[in-house]
């Protein structure tokens, strides 16, 4: 795919955030909330809202590609082009419902085979925003429009910090934690900050050193991913390595190595 079509679907991966994150702008006080599934993992119509406006500025620039979101699950047009989006309209449900401003709309596009195009992470109650394309390098932009290119944390930085997160199941939280312990030589410390989408963007831009976590879905990591691989930061896809995403200066050999029960 040209240089020029991939700047393109940039253009439209932005738009499609920043219309998800505007929604999110809107939260006054604490948010109605559901249950999906166990104990503390919400959702709230900010959720749902939000995929609607990000779907509908992708529909209306490209009705025949397929979208697959965390609320509204895969849909696919009667003629699919092959292209396929990913959104998750609110990564970090639980610190927005709780008022903390750690939480973000993400966006990402994949071409027919699989190859990831563009993603943007937009996070209104922060004031930045980070995106790239493949091809041409990844960026973050703050609440003053400065654009800073991204690339990636200090190899000989002191105290190295890991980013982790851990799922709803206290099976799961059990060997999440025995893991993370196992991944910890290295590190000085770790930072749980409730957002996959942001910790990896946080590992793009330096703040983090790495991230690794069990248990995330697509639309989790699917934007952030590219952004620090065109930051150049070695990344771990659940989708070539099950069940792990992970980012940085980490031994993936060792993430590899730890397996949590479900």
């Amino acid at each position: 795919m040209s240089t020029a079509a991939e700047t393109d679907f940039l253009a439209l991966t932005r738009r499609a955030a920043e219309a998800g994150a505007a929604v999110l702008a809107e939260r006054a006080g604490r948010p109605a909330t559901d249950t999906k599934s166990e104990g503390g993992d919400w959702v709230t119509d900010f959720d749902r809202r939000a995929e609607d406006a990000v779907r509908e500025v992708i529909t209306a620039a490209r009705p025949h590609d397929v979208i697959t979101g965390e609320e509204y699950g895969r849909t696919e047009p009667e003629h699919p082009s092959g292209t396929e989006w990913s959104i998750d309209p609110l990564d970090g449900t639980t610190n927005f419902v709780r008022g903390i401003v750690y939480y973000a709309t993400s966006v990402a596009v994949r071409d027919d085979d699989g190859t990831w195009l563009a993603g943007a992470v937009v996070a209104p109650a922060l004031g930045v925003a980070y995106y790239a394309a493949r091809g041409e390098g990844a960026w973050r932009v703050d609440a003053s429009g400065e654009h800073v290119k991204l690339t990636g944390p200090d190899p000989d930085t002191d105290g190295p910090l890991i980013g982790s997160g851990f799922g709803y199941s206290p099976r799961r939280h059990v060997g999440q934690v025995a893991a993370l312990g196992a991944l910890m030589p290295g590190f000085a410390n770790m930072r749980r900050l409730g957002s996959a989408a942001l910790d990896v963007c946080l590992v793009a831009d330096g703040t983090l050193d790495a991230y690794a976590e069990y248990g995330t879905h697509l639309h989790d990591w699917s934007a952030a991913m590219i952004i620090a691989e065109e930051a150049g930061v070695p990344v771990l896809r659940p989708e070539t390595y099950p069940g792990w995403a992970a980012a940085g200066f980490i031994n993936f050999d060792r993430v590899k190595a730890q397996h949590v029960g479900d």
